[in-house]
């Protein structure tokens, strides 16, 4: 043992981690080819739950582990109606540190972190990082070389651990992960290892999962698995470029994850060499099932790993990510909601080594553990917050290696995907479409509807569910609204079109509800904030910030009603900075912007607005169309921006005037 050595016998320290986008059977001791050694070592030294959920999405999910609460009722993103794990240990005598991602308002050091590392964004680059990084509540600035985020997560983590050591406390560390979520690029040597291991497809992959999963104890031999999907193609199916590019894909997150199995294992040795891994309460858990949205052109013949090379996450990957089960994240079957969970304790776990818990357990559920484990207490209240009850359970029966005899129904909803999980019984809406009825303990991939069999039974946990979601979540009118008849086939626009072999087509284009532009409207998601963009769409005005080299607005234009040019591009423009603008535009399929023609124009650098006038003199219809008003970190404004036809006639406005 090292010098500052301590063993807190009636208090735990806490190691909490979270990845970020993991499906159910993405690491080893839950059926995966993926090299984790490091976390299937801490399942069979602890237990691994079988049937834990989260929120089927990253932010909310975050909510509920931090606050034992479901995401709207504890106030969203402000945390209004809440208190958060590091504030209830913190007032317990806990030292509290936190790396990695946020995803909520504020910073982790205004609930309850004395130290923090990360990012307060949702995403970012893994190798350049962004602009929201901080430490200790200030801005840190992400080195040029040698960075890598998971790296650093725990590269801080271990520095918060040395310093928490220094005081005679018990500790309480919580590591977000941001990987394996998008985008998609990895350490050079982690991609080496699995380069070329996915050409057997996602078809043989998953076959291979689940025949793990069973070994493992994980599902049942019983379980009959949910098939391939009919918007999925069987892997033979597609052509020779769409194989190459989905097996890199895979490639890509297969050493993301082994990378996160890294660095936990660096977590589990610098515990060890400091005597503190046997009374470490250390859970491992995710936000959400396997992502489906493929937001990124394909890359082809291209290695991910530096930070100008990413990819995009891919549907069919997905569904073998999620494997044996239904969907994806943000949807509340079980694809979206049922993540790995592990638990490693020696010295107060009470479960056989290596144990299967099949009880059903959920996010909500960790603060009330936490609290249980470590002497804490939840309060009723907190200095400039209307605090409401927690709706999660202490585990602590279940580490004893007890029976939860009875658990209040677990509320599932995010946006329009609803759920409820009642004992046996599963409630669940895709889309807020019909609602869908199953007996998991039966029919765990949710294969067997029995709306129409227990009708009963179905409005019985219908009332439950509008219960719960207007007087626990207090949720708006809009979120309990009725359910529409289903639509038969299920789809989504960011999913993988695989009903291509166009390239160009890969990825689906959003459109607007009539697909068609007109003088009088435009789909603002037609508008693409660049890299180092944001963008806030206020009234009729597109307000810009940016924050590095390149900004700008893209904008597609290939699905809508234009004639022939020429065109005039007008807008009004606000401007701090004196600049030369830039306008590209394409007129054909195959070329990508910023290629093409390319305009400029001066901009004045003034508070007030200046009219800009771009003629866009070509005879063919315009496909695509990109704006630079500045070439580095800056704002701007702009005002009735319209696309015109030689005549002056409007053509497209943005943004699209909204109903009132």
């Amino acid at each position: 043992m090292q010098a500052h050595t301590r063993v807190h016998a009636e208090r735990p320290n806490v190691l909490v981690m979270m990845v970020d986008d993991l499906g159910f059977s993405d690491i080893g001791c839950y059926g995966s080819e993926i090299d984790t050694p490091n976390l299937d070592s801490l399942a069979g030294d602890g237990l691994r739950f079988s049937q834990f959920y989260n929120t089927a999405k990253c932010h909310s999910s975050r909510v509920s582990l931090l606050t034992g609460q479901y995401c709207i009722a504890a106030g969203d993103v402000s945390l209004s109606h809440a208190v958060t794990s590091a504030e209830v240990l913190a007032k317990a005598g806990y030292t509290t540190a936190m790396t990695g991602k946020w995803h909520l308002k504020q910073q982790p050091t205004d609930f309850g972190f004395q130290k923090y590392f990360g990012h307060l964004s949702g995403a970012c680059n893994y190798f350049a990082g962004d602009n929201t990084f901080r430490l200790n509540g200030k801005p840190w600035n992400v080195p040029s070389e040698g960075f890598y985020t998971t790296v650093a997560n725990v590269d801080y983590g271990l520095r918060f651990l040395n310093e928490a050591r220094q005081v005679d406390q018990p500790w309480y560390l919580y590591v977000a992960f941001n990987a394996p979520h998008a985008p998609l690029h990895a350490l050079p040597e982690d991609y080496a290892k699995y380069k070329g291991k996915y050409s057997k497809g996602w078809d043989v992959t998953r076959d291979a999962r689940i025949a793990k999963q069973k070994q493992e104890g994980v599902i049942p031999d019983s379980l009959t698995p949910s098939p391939r999907p009919e918007h999925i193609p069987a892997w033979d199916d597609l052509t020779q470029w769409q194989r190459d590019y989905e097996a890199n894909r895979m490639s890509t997150l297969a050493a993301m994850i082994d990378r996160v199995d890294q660095e936990v294992g660096r977590l589990i040795e610098d515990l060890k060499r400091n005597g503190e891994l046997e009374n470490t309460f250390i859970l491992f858990v995710a936000d959400n099932g396997a992502c489906p949205y493929d937001r990124q052109k394909p890359r082809l013949n291209v290695e991910p790993t530096d930070a100008k090379t990413t990819l995009a996450d891919s549907t069919g990957w997905s569904w073998a990510r999620n494997s044996p089960f239904r969907y994806y994240k943000q949807n509340q079957f079980e694809g979206g909601i049922s993540t790995p969970a592990i638990v490693h304790w020696p010295a107060g776990l009470k479960q056989p080594a290596g144990a299967v818990v099949d009880q059903p357990a959920h996010l909500i559920d960790v603060l009330p553990t936490l609290a249980e484990i470590t002497q804490s207490n939840i309060p009723e209240s907190w200095e400039n917050r209307d605090l409401r009850p927690v709706s999660g359970i202490s585990l602590k029966p279940i580490l004893d290696g007890n029976l939860i005899a009875k658990r209040p129904p677990i509320h599932l909803l995010f946006s329009l995907d609803r759920g409820l999980r009642d004992g046996d019984w599963k409630l669940v809406s895709f889309q807020s479409e019909h609602w869908e009825l199953y007996n998991v303990a039966d029919d765990r991939s949710e294969l067997n509807d029995l709306a129409e069999v227990y009708p009963e039974r179905l409005n019985a946990m219908i009332a439950t569910w509008e219960d719960m979601t207007k007087n626990v979540l207090h949720a708006p009118k809009k979120s309990y609204s009725e359910v529409s008849e289903s639509t038969g086939t299920h789809r989504h626009r960011e999913w993988t079109n695989f009903d291509t072999t166009d390239i160009d087509e890969y990825v689906r284009r959003k459109k607007n509800r009539n697909s068609r532009a007109s003088a009088s409207s435009s789909n603002p998601a037609n508008i693409r904030a660049r890299k180092n963009t944001s963008l806030k769409i206020v009234g009729g005005e597109l307000r810009l910030t940016f924050t590095g080299d390149d900004p700008g607005l893209a904008f597609d234009l290939r699905r809508a009603d234009l004639p022939e040019g020429p065109y005039l591009l007008a807008f009004e423009l606000t401007s701090p900075t004196a600049a030369t603008g830039e306008v590209f535009t394409t007129t054909d399929a195959q070329t990508t912007l910023p290629n093409g023609t390319k305009l400029t124009f001066d901009v004045q650098g003034a508070m007030d607005a200046q009219s800009i006038r771009v003629p866009l003199n070509t005879d063919q219809r315009l496909h695509g169309l990109r704006i630079d008003v500045c070439d580095g970190p800056g704002s701007a404004v702009i005002a009735n921006l319209q696309l015109l036809n030689g005549e002056g006639k409007p053509l497209m406005n943005w943004p699209a005037k909204q109903k009132q």
